[in-house]
């Protein structure tokens, strides 16, 4: 898979890709709406990173319907790599996360109430 970590940008881009097809403006959106603006793409950024995201065949571009009001913009759908390195990602955060929980530099995780 991966041996090594996501970039935060790389990280980010996966999660927006992970229930939906996206354009480039809505991945930038819903990255500053998840991170609290935390992170902000520009579209230089974006194209850069999406560009080695297609290279490594994490993701794919999507054709746009014929005729569509937005048939410029480009789509853009995880692929099972991509889904695959995200999740890789997320299990060596969780890792790091129980690391410093240990030290006391989190506090401990309560249960969720169901």
């Amino acid at each position: 898979m991966h041996d090594r970590a996501l970039g935060p940008q790389v990280f980010q881009i996966l999660l927006s890709l992970a229930d939906a097809d996206l354009h480039g403006y809505a991945i930038i959106g819903d990255v500053r709406e998840r991170t609290g603006g935390r992170m902000r793409l520009t579209a230089s950024t974006l194209y850069a990173v999406l560009k080695r995201l297609l290279d490594q065949g994490w993701i794919e571009e999507l054709a746009a319907p014929a005729g569509a009001p937005e048939s410029r913009r480009r789509c853009y759908r995880i692929t099972r790599l991509g889904r695959e390195a995200g999740r890789a990602e997320a299990a060596r955060l969780e890792t790091l996360a129980a690391m410093a929980r240990s030290k006391r530099w989190l506090p401990r995780s309560r249960p969720s109430r169901g």
